[in-house]
């Protein structure tokens, strides 16, 4: 009887050995660089460093962008305030009298300016380079 326990108890061993031996193998070609998972992850672990670095440009990029953009409205803004205020002082200029007054003549007619509460500009017809 105890023969056949010895017996039982190699068989065993040998079977946990050889089962050991099948898992290393697997575990080899699992953290393998080039072929495995272990080749995915370190893979993956450099695209999320690329990553990582693009995003951090991508960030400084639109902060600069940003401020630009914030220099430009704060001038935008200042330039159309002082068009503003050009314009409400242009209401406040007297008229000259030369409304009365005959302008240019175009294309052979003499031509009179538009009375003071009319339009403040006028379009008049392009004339060519040989007439003027």
């Amino acid at each position: 009887m105890d023969l056949i326990a010895d017996i039982l108890l190699v068989a065993g061993a040998l079977g946990a050995g050889f089962y050991c031996f099948v898992l290393a193998q697997r575990l080899k070609r699992f953290n393998d660089l080039e072929k495995g998972v272990g080749g995915a992850v370190a893979v993956m672990s450099a695209q999320v460093d690329d990553m990582t670095k693009m995003l951090d440009s991508a960030q400084e990029s639109s902060g600069r962008s940003g401020q630009a953009l914030e220099e430009l409205t704060g001038r935008a803004e200042a330039v159309a305030q002082r068009l503003e205020l050009m314009m409400a002082s242009l209401h406040d200029v007297p008229s000259t009298g030369l409304a009365d007054q005959p302008l240019e003549s175009v294309n052979g007619e003499e031509q009179t300016a538009p009375p003071g509460d009319g339009p403040m500009f006028v379009r008049h017809p392009r004339t060519s380079m040989a007439e003027r």
